[in-house]
């Protein structure tokens, strides 16, 4: 019989396996860019696990692009996962020379060329995710200080995730720090994607 301890140890193992597997796959917003093609083109989002012996962690490597032109992301970054216990925590790191590994996300062979010397950490961007029956929810830490600047202004981040086991909403947007305007992200809402091949399989869970 499992002890206190036990059990909460093995719940905090369950939250943070669970999001990990929702999160690792290919995911298209293809009915979102069909039903409405003013306000949506038709994009890709990429999170693909990485070695356990890249953090000694759960990681992913990421990457977002245009469905008609997937070797040229317009956002990537590499993730590690950690569990605070009632929450995970998602270390945020950008990659130096992104672009040597524009496509890593469908291409294991390029994949296999990430490694942790090229990353540099995004201090205060880290995102929390909690779970809600079946959804798990992330938003940016506390404290408007992931700082991005666009268009000639400082901006702070707004990240706002949902992830279910086939689905991935997300809504992205830069906040001006003088006077509170959204400089950019998307005007017309959140993306909604689903879906489309499971990267599960690839997680090292054989560490837990």
């Amino acid at each position: 019989m499992l002890s206190t301890s036990d059990r909460q140890n093995q719940s905090q193992d369950n939250l943070l396996i669970g999001l990990a597997k929702v999160m690792a796959g290919d995911f298209s917003n293809f009915k979102q860019a069909q039903s409405d093609p003013k306000n949506y083109g038709h994009l890709r989002v990429f999170f693909r696990p990485l070695p356990w012996e890249f953090f000694s962690a759960i990681g992913f490597y990421s990457e977002q692009a245009q469905d008609y032109d997937l070797w040229t992301p317009y956002r990537q970054g590499v993730h590690c996962l950690v569990d605070k216990g009632d929450h995970i925590y998602i270390e945020n790191y950008s990659l130096k020379d992104a672009m040597l590994y524009a496509g890593a996300g469908h291409n294991l062979d390029i994949l296999k060329t990430v490694n942790p010397d090229c990353l540099e950490r995004r201090h205060n961007c880290s995102m929390v995710f909690r779970k809600q029956e079946e959804v798990f929810r992330g938003e940016v830490e506390p404290g408007n200080n992931c700082l991005i600047e666009k268009e000639g202004k400082k901006t702070y981040l707004v990240s706002e995730v949902e992830i279910t086991e086939t689905t991935w909403v997300s809504w992205d947007r830069g906040i001006d720090i003088e006077n509170g305007e959204q400089v950019w992200g998307s005007a017309a809402g959140r993306l909604k994607f689903e879906k489309r091949t499971s990267f599960a399989d690839e997680l090292p869970l054989d560490r837990f």
